[in-house]
């Protein structure tokens, strides 16, 4: 299913993915209760099937489900490029499982029956978190685009620039003219719309 709102003005979700219905209603209450958006899964591939990466959010999942459980969910979206942040809930206290979880970027490891405000406080991490991830990335892509504006030749020139080289230094790493690289120089910042350096080295920073 494919939303074409603009992901700049989804609200986001708290999808809640567990094979207990009586779980998923109740995580979902709590939820609507504090002012945010649920949706409802009896199982992983089912929200798999559904969601669209543009739309904002996290997921709340059951370690242990039918068909995929929480971990294999949690390396599913990695394998994707997701980066929806995952809380894994449980009713087995299992030590390693939680450790994999963890280590592989779950904001939290939850061993039912778990405190409410707990329970929401993790939540709202999790969606600053994509929220977070969601505003780099657009960064990211916007200094992407501005950069690729540049020809080979001056985003050598940036790149020494960022470096904190001078016109001289540039000219004889590139092998060309100073008055070449003050055209360069002058065509980086023109075709970047920035006046500084600092500016330069913030937008250079967003790339990946």
């Amino acid at each position: 299913m494919t939303d074409t709102t603009d992901p700049a003005a989804m609200e986001p979700v708290v999808f809640i993915i567990d094979d207990d219905e009586a779980v998923r209603d109740s995580l979902a209450a709590l939820v609507e209760v504090a002012g945010l958006s649920a949706r409802t899964f009896d199982n992983a591939l089912a929200f798999l099937h559904r969601h669209s990466p543009e739309q904002p959010g996290c997921v709340v999942a059951d370690l242990r489900m039918p068909f995929m459980d929480g971990l294999e969910l949690q390396d599913d979206l990695s394998r994707r490029g997701s980066g929806l942040p995952l809380i894994i809930i449980t009713a087995h206290g299992e030590v390693s499982s939680a450790v994999t979880a963890l280590r592989a970027g779950a904001v939290d490891f939850l061993e039912k029956p778990f405190d409410d405000e707990v329970f929401l406080r993790r939540v709202h991490e999790a969606l600053q978190r994509d929220a977070d991830q969601r505003r780099d990335r657009s960064a990211a892509a916007t200094a992407l685009a501005k950069l690729a504006r540049l020809s080979p030749r001056e985003r050598d020139v940036a790149g020494l620039m960022v470096e904190g080289c001078a016109n001289k230094a540039i000219a004889n790493r590139l092998g060309i003219g100073v008055r070449t690289v003050e055209t360069h120089r002058a065509n980086v910042l023109g075709k970047l719309d920035i006046r500084t350096v600092p500016e330069l080295l913030r937008l250079w920073m967003r790339v990946p």
